[in-house]
């Protein structure tokens, strides 16, 4: 957009440095009333940096914006969004011991009478998760939700201001496919109404799918952009990265005979229900499905998350105790969360202290973790996963896909018998992506027996030997690599409590068919 434009939100010259290094360098950028602009970077590319300072969250150092012709100039978010500019953040910041209704109206909360008016925010409440198409009762806390069920709610508190502009950053990174598109179809009505939207993402489809215009940024810079439809994945990708990058998935190498765990007819109220399946040495087991199917809660309770009410895990023919993660992790099982910040990393601590938290006890030397061991933990686990940045320094400094190898390293220090990995590649650009994916591949032809929980199928089924897909709670089936094709998976995805269908080639849950998958 060029600085003659006099209508929409317009960025000219932005220039931002921290500690002395530039991270927006000069860039020009705009959105006008009506059009989609997907934002597309690596991590560090300088995208969050951009939408931080549209919105008021940073100034920037030089440069100048305007909006819809006037000087625009807001020094924290409130300034923004008076302006009707708003932000839906990727990191989740509701209240968890607040309602639903609560999270979407606070700081505004109706009042009648000298009263909250809970009547009223309720039906507001209903209003515009309705037209998100989010079917949940307003009046429940947030606590216990799914991040996707509360990334949602993120969208709806945001939507619920009327805003004139939006700048998504990545909306849709703990949802699955049908959730995404109810995004994507939230964003092609706003559109419809004027609205000037911002888009940013790593799932370059979804930006290819929405966007009227693409701007692409590298270190700093404005690299790249396109305005015509079809531009081709790979011309993203390459601009993203600056060179020629295949982005493919490369099948997995068969897995092994012997059986590491079985999931006997596990099952907990309210949750899931009747799950069943192996995974054998070497394999990867994605399990695939819809937001709500109950993916996180099976594989919570696997590890000792939460107690199951039915069924038995079995570690190499030994019952599992349900006594709490703790014994799943000293039966070598343990999980890789998808709340990233949340639950997995201790954001202020090194990255070194965050490898050997689990496992301070065991490796403490007369009960102190020294330097020298910290030193030693780090240096082994940066070079077995290629984790880029200083181990020494806060892990909040890290990038999004370092932050995930480190998560990961934490789980890897003592080799398990099953890792489980819950959204492996949330909010990780794409780079980061075909590591994470080619450490998960390496680890399998380790012989480590593998779980990937993914909202992303294009993922799922380009890692897995074998994918069990849920639906309301239940098993609806365990599909072969040739046999998983996206068509099949929906279609098993989407199904209601009908009988299991018993015509699908690798349904059978024995090693050997597992074994065959790979093949």
């Amino acid at each position: 957009m060029s600085r003659r434009d006099d209508t929409g939100l317009v960025c000219v010259g932005l220039v931002k440095s921290y500690s002395g290094v530039t991270v927006l360098k000069s860039v020009d950028f705009g959105v006008r009333p009506g059009t989609v602009v997907g934002l597309i970077g690596e991590n560090g590319a300088g995208k969050s940096t951009l939408s931080s300072v549209i919105t008021g969250v940073v100034r920037p150092d030089s440069g100048e914006m305007t909006l819809d012709g006037r000087h625009y100039a807001p020094s924290t978010p409130s300034e923004a969004l008076r302006e009707g500019v708003v932000l839906i953040h990727q990191e989740i910041r509701l209240l968890p011991d607040l309602s639903v209704a609560e999270n979407i109206f606070l700081g505004r909360l109706p009042h009648r009478r000298g009263r909250v008016d809970r009547d009223q925010m309720r039906r507001d409440a209903e209003e515009v998760l309705s037209s998100l198409g989010v079917a949940i009762d307003p009046r429940r806390l947030v606590r216990g939700l799914s991040m996707a069920m509360q990334q949602e709610i993120e969208i709806a508190k945001a939507l619920s201001r009327q805003p004139r502009y939006v700048v998504f950053d990545e909306p849709s990174a703990s949802l699955g496919e049908t959730e995404t598109e109810h995004v994507l179809d939230r964003i092609r009505a706003l559109r419809e109404r004027g609205v000037g939207v911002v888009y940013i993402s790593h799932r370059l489809d979804e930006v290819r799918t929405v966007s009227d215009e693409i701007v692409c940024l590298r270190d700093g810079a404005r690299v790249a952009d396109w305005s015509e439809a079809g531009v081709a994945k790979e011309s993203l990708v390459n601009a993203m990265v600056g060179r020629e990058f295949t982005y493919e998935h490369v099948p997995p190498k068969p897995s092994r005979d012997e059986v590491v765990l079985e999931v006997r007819g596990l099952g907990r109220r309210g949750a899931f229900a009747d799950i069943s399946f192996s995974v054998a040495a070497g394999e990867v087991l994605g399990i695939a499905g819809l937001v709500g199917a109950g993916r996180t809660e099976v594989v919570r309770a696997i590890a000792g998350v939460d107690r199951p009410d039915a069924g038995e895990v079995i570690v190499e023919g030994a019952r599992l105790p349900t006594s709490g993660p703790r014994a799943a992790i000293r039966a070598g099982v343990v999980m890789v969360p998808e709340d990233r910040k949340g639950q997995g990393l201790n954001l202020d601590r090194s990255a070194s202290a965050n490898l050997t938290l689990p496992w301070e006890r065991e490796l403490a030397t007369g009960g102190v973790v020294t330097q020298r061991l910290l030193r030693r933990v780090g240096d082994e686990q940066r070079a077995r996963l290629d984790i880029r940045g200083d181990m020494s320094l806060p892990v909040q400094s890290m990038s999004g896909g370092n932050q995930q190898k480190v998560l990961i390293g934490k789980w890897l220090i003592k080799d398990p018998k099953v890792l489980i990995v819950d959204e492996p590649t949330r909010g990780v650009d794409v780079g980061a992506k075909m590591a994470i994916y080619e450490i998960i591949r390496t680890l399998a032809e380790q012989g480590m027996a593998v779980i990937v929980v993914s909202s992303e199928l294009e993922e799922v089924l380009g890692l897995s030997h074998r994918v069990l897909v849920m639906s309301g709670g239940r098993q609806r089936g365990i599909l072969s690599r040739f046999e998983a094709t996206p068509q099949r998976v929906m279609e098993l995805a989407v199904a209601s409590d009908r009988p299991e269908t018993p015509t699908l080639g690798s349904t059978t849950d024995s090693p050997t068919a597992a074994t065959t998958a790979g093949r």
